[in-house]
């Protein structure tokens, strides 16, 4: 009888020393394989769709979208969201960590924390994550972005960054937002409506580039501004063929 027990117990402690492999295999291929495998792919061609923007058509939102190769992105938009996200983009390796110590300090003197993301991570984030706010979230995104540095040249990420970040109201990369704020293709925007553009992208849903209100039309003075120190000191060299 003692052999015949023993084969069952044999076999369910087979299935669950399997189960730790197959748990394993499951993460490596989520969160190795599949995201060099898009990224390679989409280092050349152009992204179809992202996470939010089927949010956004699931909530009824909508989700218009019309890709910008990196020939017909104007440079002067370009310039403008280093301006105002993300200066250190040309020097840096995905992560600003200044700009994180100095965000961390102030929430430990009790003020809001605030966002310290590139554009690197954001368009990590955008590419791949639901838009919720949580901790793992974030360690899933400082991975991605990681993996993003490695294999896009510079140049990529920020032509994607523009062709997919959320700029309100189901309008999803420049082109759309060019066309539904100012009625025009994104290679025709003046300095001050690319100025405009970008300073929404922390609020887009609630501000307006369009008709800008005190506080936005403030910001976009201030990314303008930026823009000439961009231009002087050589900020946006990365992107440059």
């Amino acid at each position: 009888m003692t052999p015949l027990l023993r084969k069952p117990a044999a076999k369910r402690a087979g299935r669950q020393a399997r189960w730790p492999r197959r748990v394993v295999a499951i993460l490596f291929v989520l969160f190795l394989v599949l995201p060099i495998l898009a990224l390679l792919m989409f280092r050349f061609i152009p992204v179809p769709g992202t996470p939010q923007m089927l949010v956004s058509l699931i909530t009824g939102r909508g989700a218009r979208y019309d890709w910008l190769d990196e020939s017909r992105m104007p440079s002067l938009l370009a310039r403008a969201a280093i301006a105002s996200e993300d200066q250190k983009f040309c020097s840096h390796h995905g992560f600003d960590w200044n700009s994180i110590d100095e965000a961390w300090r102030a929430h430990a003197r009790g003020e809001r924390l605030r966002g310290a993301s590139t554009i690197s991570q954001q368009t990590a984030r955008s590419l791949f994550l639901l838009p919720v706010r949580s901790w793992i979230r974030k360690g899933v995104e400082a991975w991605l972005t990681v993996i993003e540095e490695v294999l896009w040249p510079k140049r990529r990420i920020l032509v994607v960054y523009l062709n997919v970040v959320d700029w309100g109201n189901g309008n999803f990369g420049a082109e759309a937002a060019a066309r539904a704020y100012f009625h025009r293709s994104a290679a025709r925007l003046s300095v001050s409506q690319a100025a405009r553009l970008v300073a929404i992208l922390p609020d887009p849903d609630d501000w307006r580039a369009s008709h800008p209100g005190p506080y936005v039309s403030e910001r976009a003075g201030v990314v303008r501004a930026r823009m000439a120190e961009v231009r002087r000191d050589g900020l946006d060299s990365c992107l440059k063929p």
